[in-house]
């Protein structure tokens, strides 16, 4: 039995590759959400939905580069900006914002 969903365009995608892709997007997408809060207040923001997208993108693409490919390199290289992201998590909440205007 194989785990492969399909072929696209030359790309091969089983169920860990289509994570790690959909953890990428995420990660990726974080940047439109700060660019909405900021246009939003009028001034530079970065909300609180930001880090706990950046959080679980990271999670999502370090899940693939344990078991889906097996890379310590890819690992190593998501160790950094989760623990960045958790890091800014926790002051966020700590600092009792929840929204971006507030």
């Amino acid at each position: 039995m194989s785990n492969v969903i399909g072929t696209f365009f030359g790309v091969v995608l089983t169920p860990w590759k289509l994570i790690g892709f959909l953890g990428a997007l995420m990660f990726a997408g974080r940047w439109l959400v700060q660019a909405w809060a900021t246009r939003r207040a009028g001034r530079p923001m970065i909300p609180r939905s930001f880090w706990i997208i950046s959080l679980t993108g990271s999670a999502m693409v370090t899940s693939y580069f344990i078991w889906g490919k097996n890379d310590s390199v890819g690992v190593l290289t998501n160790l950094l900006p989760a623990s960045v992201a958790f890091y800014n998590l926790v002051m966020d909440i700590k600092a009792g914002r929840s929204r971006p205007n507030a």
